[in-house]
C-alpha cells in the first residue's frame, strides 16, 4: 500500500479514529499520507462510497475498484484528501493486517489543527468554515452512490426515530424538552423539509472532522474538512443544521455562532427562504437526536464517562436554545445572509407610508417650531462623557434646559439611536429569552454586550399630555412593567395592513389611565388612550412617550425590548421599523444620522493620507471616551490599557472642568503675562532635581524634542547625536532622522553621518543578560565606543537623547547604572544628557516619578509630552539654567500658543489630580498585581518569553522557542487582536513587533487588573 515511488518503509503516527485504525506516513520526500486499516465489520460499500464522494469533489469521475493504474487529475480547488491508489492502481484494497484479511485505502495527508484544538471559535473563522461547507456542497452536487439513500439514524430526514427512544432520558424536564423538539419536528419541520432540495451531503461537520490552517496568522482559515463516512443523500438544509449543531456548543451565545457559519454557507450555497426557516429546528433536532442516542448508549454501557462528557454540551445547548424565539432566530439569520429580516415589514412599511398622514399622537400638531430634535447618542456632547449625565434625575434637568433655551414644547429623537441610558441590569438576558428581574443582580461585566440600539422614538413632553392613536387598532396588552424594563404602564395595539399582515404600536411610560383600557377594546383614530407619565410611575424617567412599531412580538408581548444589542441591529430594526412616519414632523427636522461605520473609514481612506495608520485588523470608530474606558459607536466598551496620553483618564471631571473653565474666559499666546503659565513652571520645577529649572512650554512631544536638540546645539556648538536603537522621537523632519524606529523601518533612509545608534540595553534579548551582574556597564561600555571613534574623527557628541525605559525598543526596563555610566562617557566628552520622559515619566511608574531616577541619575534636559495635560497640546522641556543661557543668544524663541493659558490649566489640573488621587503608589500596587498575573501565565503558555515592566509600563514578549528567544511576531498580533475582540485595548511593539505594551491611565484600578488578566487567560 505504500505511495508509489517510495521504497523505504515511512514512519507512521497514529491518529485517532471512531472504527477503523488510521497511520500518518512521512514519505522522505516530505509528502504525508493517512493509511487507513478499516474495521471488519464495516461493510465494503461504505468505504466506497466515501472513496466516490471524494473524488467527484475533486473532478475525477472515472475512478472505481478495479480500475487499474490511473494517474489523478488535478485536484478541484477544495482541499479535501486526494485518495492515493495501491500500487497495482486499486484504491481500495485487501491485505493481510496482524495475521487476518482487512480492507485498506489510502488518502493524502491534510495538515493542520482540528476545530476542537482551536480556541476561541472567532466569527470570521465560523464564517469561513460555511463558506468552506457551502463550496463542498456545490462539488457533491450531481453525486450519487446506492448506499447514500440507506438508512441513518444521524441523517436528520430520518430523524423521528428518536420519539420511539424518549423515555430512556431520566431526567423528567430534559425528557419534556426534548419531547416538545419531537413534537414539532413531526408535526412542522419534516413536512416542510420533504419540500426542499436533496442532494449528497458531508453531514458531520464536527470539532474533530475540520482541519483549520493556524500557519498563516490571525484570524485563522478553515484548511478543509475529513471523514466522508456520514456521507448521505438527504437535504441542503440538515447539512447547515448540523454544522451548527457543532459550531454553538459550548458557546454563551449560540445564535451569533450559528449565523455566522450560516452566512458563510449561504455565500458559497445560496439557500432559499424554506432552507433557512429550517435550520432553526434542525440545528435543535441534531441536538435532540445526539442527546437521546447517548442516553440510550449509556443504558447499553452504564459507567463509560465518554458518554457524559460528550453528551454535557449538547444538553447545555440545548437549554440555552430553550429560550430563543425560533422567529428570531431565524430572522437573524435571514439578516445574517443579507436578506430583509422580517419578511412582511416591507409591507407594513409601504402600508403606512401610503396610509399618512395620521392622528397627531400628542393630540396636537407637531408642526412649526414646537419641537426640537435631542441627541442622546453614545457621542452626544449635550450628555458628556461622564455617565451620572444619563442618571434619571441629572437628564431630566439636561432636556427641560435643552427644551427652554429653544423655546420648544416637545423634544423629539432616539430611533435607531446608540445609547448608554440604561441600567446595567436591562435586558441582560440572551438574545432571545425574556429578561428575569433580579432582585439582587450579580456585578455586571463592564466588557459585555449591552443593548444600546434605541428601538422607538422619543418624545420628550410634559407629564399628563394626552396620547392618542394615530391610527385604528385593538387594544391587545394592557401591563405595567417595573424594573428591569423601566417602561411603567404601557399599551399595545394591534393593527392590520391591507394586504393582512398584522402589526402593533407600543405606547411606553405612561400614567396610570392607561390601564383603564382594556384587552380587545376598538380604538379610533386620533382617540385618546393614555396619558404621559410622571415619575417614578414611568419608570421613573423624565416624562416622555416611548413610540415603537412592532412587526412581530415573538411571543414576549409586553416584555417587548424596546432596546436592542448593536451586533443584532439589522434584525431588530426590521422587527421595529422607524415610527416616525407616524408623526408628521416637519420636514428636515431630524438630522441625517451620523456616517456608518463603513462611511467613516471610506471618508478617512479617501481624505486623508494612506500612511496615517490605524490600529487593529478590525478599526475602531470610537466616540466617547470616560476614565479607563474608550466606547465605540455603538456604545460597546472598551477597557484602555494601551493610551498613555489620557494619564489620569479619559475626560477626568477635574481636567474637563479646569480647561472648560479657562476656554471660557481667554486663549492666547505667551507674549502677555499671565499667572497660569507661571505657576505651572513653578509646580513643574518642584518636581524635578536640581539644577532643572527652567521650563519652555510647546504643544507636543515632537516639537519638545525638536527643542531639546536645538538647546544640546547651542549649548555644545556641535551637531552629532547620540541615539538608542529602535528609538522614536517624534515626527518632524529632524526627530525623523534621530529615530532608528523610523529611519531603518519601512521607507527610511538609514542613518544621517550626525547620528550615532547604541545598541538598546535590553537584557533578555541582547548579548548581556540577567545573569551578568555587570551588564548595565557592558550596554554604556557601546556609547563610550561610539565616542571614542567621534574622537578619532576629530569630532564630539553634541547629546545623549534616550527614553529612560525605551517604550518602541519593547518595554525595556535597562539594567541597573547603565545611564548613570552612559551619561559619564557622554559628560566627559562635552555632550548633554537628554532624558525623553513622555511615555515613563510623571508617576507612570509608581515608586519614581521619573524614570531617569530609577537609574539614580539627573539628565540635563528633559523632555515631556501631551500626556501632562491629559491630552490637552501641551509639551515641555525643563533644563538648567546654564543651557537656557546658551540657548539665549538673540534668536527669539517662540512657540504660538506653546504654554497657553487653557493647555496649562489643563497641566496643573493633572498635577492635582495625581497628588490628589495618590496615582503614582497606585501604579505601584495595581503595576505589580499585573505583573504578577502575568508571570504566573508564564507557566500555562511557553510561548510567553519574557513579563517586565515597573508600574504601569508593562511589556509581555511572545516567543516560538523559550530557548531560541525566536520572535513570535504573530501571538503576539493574535493575542492583541483577540483581546480587542474581548473589550481591551492593547498593542504591539519592538524591533520584532513580538512586545505586548501595557499602559493604562494611572487611574487602573485592581478590579481592572482582575479584569485583563481573566480575559487574558482566557483567549488562548
Amino acid at each position: 500500500c505504500r505511495p508509489r515511488g517510495q521504497h523505504p518503509p515511512c514512519p507512521a503516527a497514529g491518529l485517532p479514529g471512531e472504527y477503523d485504525r488510521n497511520f500518518r506516513l512521512d514519505a522522505a520526500d516530505g509528502a504525508q499520507y493517512v493509511h487507513k486499516v478499516v474495521h471488519p465489520d464495516r461493510p465494503e460499500d461504505e468505504i466506497d462510497l466515501q472513496v466516490r464522494g471524494l473524488l467527484h469533489v475533486q473532478g475525477v469521475g472515472g475512478w472505481g475498484l478495479g480500475a487499474g493504474d490511473h494517474t489523478p487529475t488535478p485536484p478541484s480547488q477544495l482541499p479535501t484528501p486526494t485518495v492515493i491508489p495501491a500500487l497495482d492502481g486499486q484504491l481500495l484494497a485487501r491485505r493481510q493486517v496482524g495475521g487476518e484479511e482487512r480492507l485498506v485505502w489510502m488518502l493524502s495527508y491534510l495538515p493542520g489543527t482540528v476545530l476542537a484544538e482551536v480556541r476561541p471559535h472567532h466569527p470570521a473563522l465560523l464564517r469561513d468554515l460555511g463558506r468552506w461547507l457551502g463550496s463542498l456542497a456545490v462539488g457533491l452536487s450531481g453525486f450519487d452512490h446506492p448506499l447514500a439513500e440507506r438508512p441513518y439514524k444521524w441523517d436528520l430526514a430520518q430523524a423521528g426515530w428518536i420519539g420511539s427512544s424518549i423515555d430512556i432520558i431520566d431526567d423528567e424536564e430534559d425528557r419534556a424538552l426534548v419531547a416538545g423538539i419531537y413534537r414539532e419536528l413531526v408535526a412542522e419541520t419534516l413536512p416542510a423539509l420533504a419540500r426542499t432540495r436533496r442532494q449528497a451531503i458531508h453531514g458531520d461537520a464536527n470539532d474533530y472532522n475540520v482541519i483549520v490552517d493556524t500557519s498563516g496568522g490571525y484570524p485563522y482559515r478553515v484548511a478543509g474538512v475529513i471523514d466522508f463516512g456520514d456521507l448521505i443523500r438527504s437535504h441542503l438544509a440538515c447539512d447547515v443544521a448540523v454544522a451548527c449543531a457543532y459550531a454553538i456548543l459550548g458557546k454563551a451565545d449560540p445564535l451569533p455562532a450559528a449565523a455566522e457559519l450560516v452566512a458563510g454557507y449561504h455565500q458559497s450555497c445560496p439557500l432559499t427562504e424554506d432552507e433557512l426557516g429550517l435550520i432553526f429546528p434542525l440545528l435543535r433536532a441534531r441536538l435532540a437526536v445526539s442527546v437521546v442516542n447517548s442516553a440510550m448508549r449509556k443504558a447499553e454501557e452504564p459507567g463509560d464517562p465518554y458518554l457524559t462528557i460528550s453528551e454535557a454540551p449538547a444538553w447545555a445547548a440545548l437549554r440555552r436554545l430553550e429560550g430563543v424565539s425560533p422567529r428570531l432566530a431565524h430572522y437573524l439569520l435571514r439578516a445574517a445572509c443579507g436578506m430583509p429580516a422580517v419578511p412582511h415589514t416591507a409591507r407594513v412599511e409601504a402600508f403606512l407610508r401610503e396610509s399618512a398622514p395620521f392622528a397627531p399622537v400628542l393630540g396636537f400638531d407637531l408642526g412649526g417650531d414646537i419641537c426640537l430634535p435631542l441627541d442622546l447618542s453614545v457621542g452626544s456632547p449635550m450628555l458628556g462623557a461622564d455617565p451620572a449625565s444619563c442618571a434619571r434625575p441629572r437628564l431630566t434637568q439636561i432636556i427641560d434646559a435643552a427644551l427652554a433655551e429653544a423655546g420648544a414644547r416637545v423634544g423629539v429623537g432616539g430611533y435607531n439611536e446608540p445609547r448608554m441610558l440604561y441600567s446595567n441590569e436591562l435586558f441582560a438576558g440572551d438574545a432571545g429569552s425574556p429578561p428575569t428581574p433580579n432582585p439582587q443582580p450579580p456585578t455586571p461585566n463592564p466588557l459585555a454586550e449591552r443593548r444600546t440600539i434605541h428601538l422607538g422614538v422619543d418624545l420628550w413632553v410634559a407629564a399628563g399630555t394626552p396620547v392618542c392613536a394615530p391610527l385604528d387598532g385593538v387594544v391587545h396588552i394592557v401591563a405595567e412593567n417595573a424594573a428591569p424594563l423601566d417602561y411603567g404602564p404601557l399599551l399595545i395595539l394591534r393593527h392590520q395592513t391591507s394586504e393582512g399582515d398584522s402589526f402593533y404600536t407600543l405606547y411606553g411610560h405612561l400614567a396610570g389611565d392607561a390601564l383603564d383600557m382594556r384587552v380587545g377594546q376598538d380604538v379610533r383614530a386620533g382617540q385618546q388612550i393614555a396619558s404621559v407619565g410622571p415619575p417614578p410611575r414611568n419608570g421613573d424617567w423624565p416624562p416622555h412617550l416611548h413610540l415603537q412599531i412592532i412587526t412581530d412580538l415573538l411571543g414576549r408581548d409586553a416584555d417587548f425590548p424596546g432596546v436592542a444589542l448593536a451586533s443584532q441591529r439589522a434584525t431588530w430594526l426590521s422587527l421595529s421599523p422607524d415610527p416616525t412616519v407616524l408623526l408628521d414632523l416637519p420636514k428636515n427636522l431630524l438630522p441625517p444620522p451620523p456616517p456608518s461605520y463603513g462611511e467613516t473609514l471610506a471618508t478617512r481612506r479617501a481624505r486623508l493620507g494612506g500612511n496615517l495608520s490605524l490600529s487593529y485588523r478590525e478599526p475602531l470608530k470610537i466616540v466617547r471616551g470616560w476614565r479607563q474606558y474608550l466606547y465605540d459607536e455603538t456604545g460597546r466598551a472598551y477597557l484602555d490599557m494601551y493610551n498613555n496620553v489620557p494619564h489620569v483618564g479619559h475626560s477626568h471631571p477635574r481636567v474637563v472642568r479646569a480647561v472648560q473653565g479657562q476656554v471660557g474666559l481667554l486663549t492666547t499666546n505667551t507674549r502677555y503675562l499671565h499667572d497660569t503659565i507661571n505657576r505651572y513652571a513653578e509646580r513643574l520645577c518642584a518636581l524635578l532635581p536640581a539644577p532643572l529649572e527652567v521650563c519652555y512650554f510647546l504643544n507636543s512631544a515632537s516639537e519638545a524634542n525638536e527643542l531639546a536638540l536645538r538647546l544640546a546645539r547651542a549649548h555644545t556648538y556641535r551637531y552629532d547625536m547620540i541615539v538608542m536603537d529602535t528609538a522614536y522621537h517624534g515626527h518632524t523632519t529632524a526627530l525623523i532622522d534621530i529615530s532608528p524606529y523610523k529611519f531603518n523601518g519601512p521607507g527610511g533612509e538609514g542613518p544621517r553621518p550626525w547620528v550615532h545608534v547604541a545598541p538598546v540595553p535590553d537584557d533578555y534579548r541582547g548579548p548581556f543578560r540577567r545573569d551578568d551582574p555587570a551588564r548595565g556597564a557592558r550596554y554604556a561600555a557601546s556609547v563610550g565606543a561610539i565616542i571614542a571613534r567621534m574622537a578619532a574623527e576629530g569630532r564630539g557628541p553634541a547629546g545623549f537623547i534616550a527614553e529612560s525605559l525605551p517604550s518602541v525598543g519593547g518595554q525595556i526596563v535597562p539594567p541597573p547604572g547603565y545611564l548613570a555610566a552612559v551619561y559619564n562617557y557622554v559628560r566627559a566628552a562635552g555632550g548633554v544628557c537628554i532624558a525623553d520622559e513622555v511615555q515613563v515619566g510623571f508617576g507612570r511608574l509608581g515608586a519614581h516619578f521619573w524614570g531617569f531616577a530609577m537609574q539614580g541619575v539627573v539628565p540635563d534636559i528633559v523632555v515631556l509630552g501631551k500626556p501632562i495635560g491629559n491630552g490637552q497640546p501641551l509639551g515641555a522641556v525643563v533644563t538648567t539654567r546654564a543651557i537656557a543661557d546658551s540657548f539665549d543668544n538673540g534668536m527669539e524663541f517662540f512657540s504660538t500658543f506653546g504654554g497657553n493659558p487653557v493647555s496649562c490649566a489643563a497641566g496643573l489640573a493633572v498635577l492635582d489630580v495625581l497628588r490628589d488621587e495618590n496615582l503614582p503608589d497606585n501604579a505601584a500596587a495595581v503595576g505589580q498585581q499585573i505583573l504578577d498575573g502575568l508571570t504566573a501565565l508564564m507557566e500555562r503558555h511557553p510561548a510567553i518569553g519574557d513579563v517586565r515592566g515597573v508600574g504601569l509600563f508593562l511589556g509581555l514578549e511572545l516567543v516560538r522557542d523559550r530557548e531560541s528567544r525566536e520572535p513570535a511576531p504573530e501571538i503576539a498580533s493574535y493575542l492583541v487582536n483577540r483581546l480587542r475582540e474581548r473589550g481591551i485595548l492593547a498593542g504591539t511593539d519592538g524591533p520584532y513587533h513580538n512586545v505586548i505594551k501595557l499602559r493604562p491611565s494611572m487611574i487602573f484600578s485592581p478590579e481592572d487588573a482582575d479584569l485583563f488578566l481573566e480575559v487574558f487567560a482566557d483567549i488562548w
